[in-house]
This record gives structure tokens, sequence and C-alpha cells, in this order.
């Protein structure tokens, strides 16, 4: 049986950089990933036999834990039926039913295949509804690797957005004005400016790209209310929040009703599945009804759609399971804070519902500025030292942790003692 190692240099021949998503590569914490052979409940296994507390849950999806029964048996009831037709079938209704019931003012939706696909459409929608071309985005906030999103702030905090990435144009990243998050007054000056030109805002109302970083009081209202003043849209992208902060997102957590939504990760149950939807007078702008173009010929798959509704069926149907991944959750960032502290090491920890981060300074964070001051490299240690005693944390500082439902009482307090000997390693 080959080697994690080994196989990472065999993948390296084959796939660009070894992994088909940078972060997977772990260059964050200066170790080789890991490659797993399964996964069920809580736990993952690699291909050397070795298993994990894992709390990444596919970057957010697997809310019920790993191969939870009813997804499984959706997915293979679905699979022999037929992997995909290209037409619409009633599934697609039910999951988008389900959705436009538990999210504000969300009319209409589209399904599409990943987030990135949604948030390309989302900003296209939005283009042609508002016949505007300029977007408002934060920074630190990710929604995926569109080109116009691929952007960070120039020398000052207000203004347009210079190419984060190789091959996005000048010209596309222009049309993007980057701002601090939970900074109402940069808002203010940026619609001042270009507000007859903005089309819409786009921000994840919890973020989870710079880590958790949660919205400071009426931030998200003032955002909404600019927006719409200038006659913008308001656009939350919940791709990470979605279904997992509670029933219905961040949206309905927090009382904040946004004019388009993206989803993806819990609605597809583990499988490649996302969506856009909101208000019907912008949605009906869509092809065939509407002159803004979008499709996918794969968009809708039934075999993710079953998938989608079985895990989102299994949330609906059982409240209790938001109750307890609160109180997993919050164990874990109790624990967590008193063993940092027992040690002697200075860490802030965000959490909303069962996303966390610990950020390696004393905090606050509330912007990616915050964020960056954060001792990336005894997060790297940390990382190693806690996947060394068997738990798989993301290999970035900049990320969330998940808990799931599958947690048990006992992994969480796993989980707690191996950070207490990892802390108390690094403050040695």
């Amino acid at each position: 049986m080959a080697t994690n190692r080994e196989a990472f240099d065999e993948a390296r021949r084959y796939v660009a950089g070894g992994v088909n998503s940078p972060v997977r590569a772990f260059k964050a914490v200066g170790d080789n990933p890991l490659f797993f052979a399964s996964g069920y409940g809580s736990k993952i296994t690699d291909i050397e036999g070795h298993e994990y507390i894992d709390y990444v849950g596919s970057w957010g999806p697997h809310i019920l834990g790993h191969a939870p029964e009813p997804v499984i048996t959706a997915i293979t009831r679905a699979a022999r039926a037929s992997t995909s037709f290209g037409a619409p079938t009633v599934a697609e209704t039910a999951l988008a039913q389900i959705i436009c019931d538990a999210l504000p003012g969300c009319d209409r939706l589209r399904l599409t295949n990943s987030g990135t696909e949604a948030s390309m459409s989302v900003l296209r929608l939005a283009r042609g509804a508002t016949g505007r071309s300029k977007i408002v985005k934060f920074a630190g906030c990710y929604h995926g690797h569109v080109d116009s999103l691929l952007v960070s702030a120039g020398s000052g905090a207000l203004t347009f957005g210079s190419p984060d990435s190789a091959g996005v144009t000048a010209s596309v990243a222009a049309d993007t004005i980057v701002l601090p998050y939970n900074d109402v007054d940069h808002v203010e000056r940026a619609f001042a400016e270009w507000g007859d030109q903005i089309a819409a805002t786009i921000l994840e109302p919890i973020c989870g790209n710079m880590g958790v970083v949660l919205p400071v009081r009426g931030y998200l209202e003032s955002i909404a209310a600019i927006t719409r003043e200038s006659g913008a849209l308001f656009i939350m992208d919940e791709v990470m929040t979605g279904f997992r902060v509670a029933w219905g997102g961040a949206q309905r957590l927090l009382n904040v009703q946004p004019d388009l939504t993206v989803l993806g990760k819990v609605i597809g149950g583990g499988m490649p599945l996302a969506a856009f939807g909101g208000r019907a007078d912008v949605m009906d702008q869509l092809s065939p009804d509407g002159p803004v173009y979008q499709a996918g010929t794969l968009s809708g798959n039934p075999v993710a759609v079953s998938a989608g509704l079985a895990a989102l069926n299994q949330l609906r149907n059982n409240p209790a399971i938001y109750r307890r991944l609160e109180v997993l959750s919050a164990r874990l960032e109790f624990g967590l804070r008193s063993a940092a502290e027992r040690a002697g090491l200075e860490v802030y920890i965000a959490r909303c519902g069962s996303m966390l981060t610990v950020f390696f300074q004393p905090g606050p964070v509330h912007n990616l500025d915050d964020a960056r001051r954060s001792d990336t490299g005894m997060f790297a240690r940390f990382h190693g030292l806690m996947r060394s005693q068997g738990h798989y944390l993301p290999p970035s500082q900049f990320e969330a942790w998940f808990v799931s439902n599958a947690h048990s009482f006992r992994d969480i307090d796993s989980t707690v003692a191996a950070a207490e000997r990892a802390f108390a390693e690094l403050a040695a």
C-alpha cells in the first residue's frame, strides 16, 4: 500500500500541483497532504490506515457526518434509475421547494453544480437585472474562483480591485470595488461615489474564508439598506452558512433578508450541488423567461439532488440536530479556550453554531487585516501536533472547523485533551 507521501508524488505526475483544489496541498502548514480511503460518522481513515476525528467535513457539507445512511440510500436509489437525464425531474422541484420555504424572500431557485458557478451566475443576473456593471465585495470574503471576484484591495481601502490571480485581467477586476468587512463607513463612501454604477453587493453574512468572522451588530442591516437605496441588489453568499448555522441559514438566524442568495455545501448532502435564488422579479430575468443566459448540462443532477433532499429532510424533520450541534460546538469552544489559557497561550476563538476558528492571536478579529495578524507558523505547528494525535483540522489558519451531528461528546473531549497537550508543547 502506498504512503501518503508516495501517493502525493504520484499525483503530481498527472494532476496539476498534485491536487484538484489548492488548499488540499497542505502548503500553509508545511506538510504533504493526506489521501483518504474512507469515512464514516465523525471519523476518516487515510490510505495508511490512520484514523482521524474529522473537523473538515469535506469543507462543510457533512453536517450529518460521513456516509449517513439516509443519504447513501437516496444516492443508491437515484443512481440505479440513472445518473443523469439532462432533462427535468420532479426531485429538482422538491429540493427547490424545501429551500424556498426555508429562506425568507427566496421565491425562485436555480440549481448549479458548484458554489463558484452559482456566484458567477448570480452576478451576471444582478448586472442584467439592474443594467449596471460594478460589484462591491469585501476583503476576506471568498465567492469561488470567479474572475471578477478574485481581486484584492488596492493601495487604499476605498478602491477598485486589482487582480489577485494570474489570468484575471485588469479590466475585469476594475468592475469590482473591494472594501473592508465590518466597516459601514467605507460602504457609504463607495455608494456615494459610484452608486449609480453598482449592480450589487455580495458578502458572506458570517465569514468562513478568512476564518470565522462574525458581523458586528447592525452591519448587515446597514449594508442591505445602503445597497437598496441606490437601486442595487443585496446578495448573501451562504454557500458555507446555508443550513449549517441554522435551518434557513444565517439570514434566518440573523433576521436579515437578502435580494439574492448563493447556496452550496449542505444543500448537496456531500455531492456536487449548489444554487442561487431570490426575489421572483429578479429570478424571472433568467433565460428562458428573461434575457440573462445561464445553463448547465448536469445542473440538477438526479443523484446530487437526491443526496440534498435526503440531507435537508433529515435536518428539517429533526430540529434537535441543531440544538445538539450547538451544545457540542460550545463544549469544544469552551474546552479549547480553557486549554489555551492553562498553557498561557493567547488565542482568539470565533464561533457561530457548528463553525469555529482558533486564531493564534489575542483578537478580536473583525476583518481580514485582523485575521492576518495571526501567527500562522504557530498554527502550522498546532496542526501537525493535532494530526499526530488523530485529529484532522483544516490545513490553514484562515479556514473554519466544522462540527457534525455524528461527533460524540467523547470526540469533543478527546479533541480538547489533544489540544491541551499541543498548546502545552507550543508554550514550552
